[in-house]
């Protein structure tokens, strides 16, 4: 029986190279984690902010059905007095379908956004969810980033971690490599015995002895082989630092685009409100033209349908701001 236990000396630099390589992959595994973590987050939230818009529109419809509906009413005594025509009804109830029917799509709408919403939260499809926002007559204020610099992406973005640690590791493979040229040295011990004996041949009963070196294992001849691995791991470095730089480059040019969107935004929003103001007003002030008859009843169509679209734009460009805020975050990797 023979027992040997060797003890690693230098081997070429390879343990220490392993040993760090495992702790940026453990690096790597956590930046994976974050990343997909966040994707969850925008999808969670991005739907969260579709289900507001989407019951804000459907408070807007049933307004604008209310308004269609006491318009075909005040028509219809109208043309009863003469003061109208039947085209006109006709015309008025085209669009009281119309508002039935929008609100119909927005119903349908509402309830598929809340299923997706119950899937990514983990829930039943079934259960019913009210969110915190959904009755708000009016959307709260975005509280804007303003810390939006390329600094704070580079330093946050768990694909670049990810790629960075790829880049590091990269280095010690070349270094894992470079090891094949390397003498390994280790000191080794063990016992051996047998029976008979070992060192008298006559006698039967175990006997042994004990011994204590050191191993040397030198390369000396691979025709090439080691070179070549040296080469390959040295050119899987180098593309490793590339596609570093090339996704610090697209990050840089994320937060660029997504800062002005965000203004873009802002901007879109700030126009949308004064339509909307100028839509109540035109509103208004068609139907009292016609109920003094001074007005037809194809300009108060026209003023229905300008404030419809005012809200809806209002709403939109509101929750774009608020759905950009949420990209620039993702951006700069804060998205938590």
């Amino acid at each position: 029986a023979s027992v040997m236990l060797p003890q690693p000396v230098y081997m070429g630099g390879k343990i220490v190279a392993y040993d760090k390589i495992t702790r940026f992959a453990e690096q790597i595994a956590r930046s994976q984690h974050d990343r997909q973590l966040q994707e969850v987050i925008l999808e969670v939230d991005r739907t969260y902010w579709q289900i507001v818009a989407l019951q804000s529109k459907k408070r807007l419809a049933e307004s604008y059905l209310g308004l269609v509906r006491k318009l075909d009413g005040d028509v219809g005594r109208m043309i009863e007095a003469g003061m109208a025509t039947r085209a006109d009804g006709l015309s008025i109830k085209v669009k009281v379908n119309e508002a039935e029917v929008s609100l119909i799509q927005v119903d349908n709408g509402l309830a598929l956004s809340k299923m997706l919403l119950c899937q990514l939260c983990g829930l039943e499809l079934s259960e019913e969810i009210r969110l915190r926002d959904e009755a708000a007559e009016t959307l709260p204020e975005a509280a804007l980033t303003d810390d939006a610099d390329v600094a704070t992406a580079l330093e946050n973005r768990p694909e670049l971690r990810s790629l960075d640690m790829a880049r590091r590791i990269g280095k010690y493979k070349v270094t894992v490599a470079r090891s094949e040229f390397m003498p390994d040295v280790a000191l080794t011990g063990g016992y051996l015995t047998s029976n008979p004996s070992i060192t008298n041949g006559f006698q039967r009963k175990f006997n042994g002895i004990w011994s204590v070196g050191v191993a040397v294992k030198i390369p000396i001849l691979t025709w090439g082989e080691r070179r070549h691995k040296v080469q390959a791991a040295r050119r899987e470095a180098a593309i490793a630092a590339y596609q570093f730089e090339e996704a610090a480059e697209k990050v840089e040019l994320q937060v660029v685009q997504s800062r002005r969107k965000i203004r873009e935004a802002a901007e879109r929003y700030a126009a949308a409100a004064r339509s909307r103001t100028e839509a109540d007003e035109n509103l208004r002030c068609a139907t009292l033209g016609m109920q003094e008859g001074v007005i037809p009843v194809s300009s108060v169509l026209e003023a229905q349908t300008a404030w419809l679209a005012a809200h809806s734009e209002q709403l939109t460009a509101r929750i774009d701001v608020m759905l950009a805020d949420l990209y620039l975050r993702k951006a700069l990797g804060i998205l938590k």
